[in-house]
This record gives C-alpha cells, structure tokens and sequence, in this order.
C-alpha cells in the first residue's frame, strides 16, 4: 500500500466561528418547534465552513478551513454533536484533510475530540483535537476557538 513509517503531528489553529454580521461563517439550516424553549438548543442543526488561523486574530495567516455540521443533540446540557473536516488550505498541510466527529461539551473548559480520518498525508490517521474557547462575544455570539490536534499517520 506504499505506507511508510507512522508518526505523531501536533497541529495548533485558531477555529473562527462567526455566527452574526453581513458574512456568517455558521448558519442555522434546522431546527425543532420545540428549539425555542429549549435552554440547551435541543434539534438546532447549523452547517459551518469557519476559518481556522495561526494566531487568535482573524487577520493573521489562515491555515484552512472548518467545514461541517453541528447539531445541538442534548436535552441536558449545551452539547453539539460536531461532524467536520479540516480542510488545510496553505502550509505544509496544503490540499489535505483531517475528518473529526464528536461530542463538543460547550460549557467545558477544554473539549476532546476524536480524529477519525483524514485525506493526503492524513490517510489512514487517528487521533484527537482537544478544543479550548479563546474568546466569545456575548453579544454576537462569535467565538475563537483555540485547537490542538495530535494526529497519528503515515
């Protein structure tokens, strides 16, 4: 299969997710009649195609994009059921993809991940994406999500 030696790729981004103004970069495609009473957001489904960045700034190098779908999945508590692709669009990463699917507890201080995939120098990966929120605007709801990926591939 032409596979060479496995190896460990620590990556760290910035996950822009912009959810208000003239360009949202998340979108709500669905939701539940009951959405609306539900403190935890229960049957919101939202598709995303976010930024992701070297530094927490918006404006610094852009390494790729988050591309998915996520959906508000528990009556309990804010969680998502998240469904993405790391889509890597400069860098040494460039045309390559890593797959995640996971449960995103909003409301933790750092959230864990599973990487399940990936495309080019990420065939055949595993791993996880540990997630830390940076910033959030209360007001907008626009969030910088800090990520750190370790990635076992080939």
């Amino acid at each position: 299969m032409g596979l060479k030696r496995e190896k460990i790729t620590h990556l760290h981004f910035y996950f822009h997710d912009i959810v208000s103004g003239r360009n949202p970069t998340a979108i709500q495609v669905a939701a539940a009649a009951s959405t609306n009473r539900s403190l935890t957001r229960f049957g919101l489904v939202v598709v995303l195609d976010d930024i992701l960045t070297e530094t927490p700034e918006l404006t610094s190098r852009q390494v790729g994009r988050a591309q998915g779908m996520c959906s508000f999945a528990s009556q309990g508590d804010l969680s998502l059921l998240m469904v993405l692709n790391y889509a890597f669009t400069h860098g040494k990463y460039n045309g390559n993809t890593l797959s995640i699917l996971g449960r995103n507890s909003v409301l933790s201080e750092v959230r864990e991940k599973p990487v399940v995939g990936g495309s080019g120098l990420f065939r055949f990966a595993r791993g996880y994406a540990q997630a830390k929120t940076h910033t959030l605007d209360p007001k907008t709801g626009n969030a910088v999500v800090e990520y750190n990926v370790f990635v076992v591939h080939y």
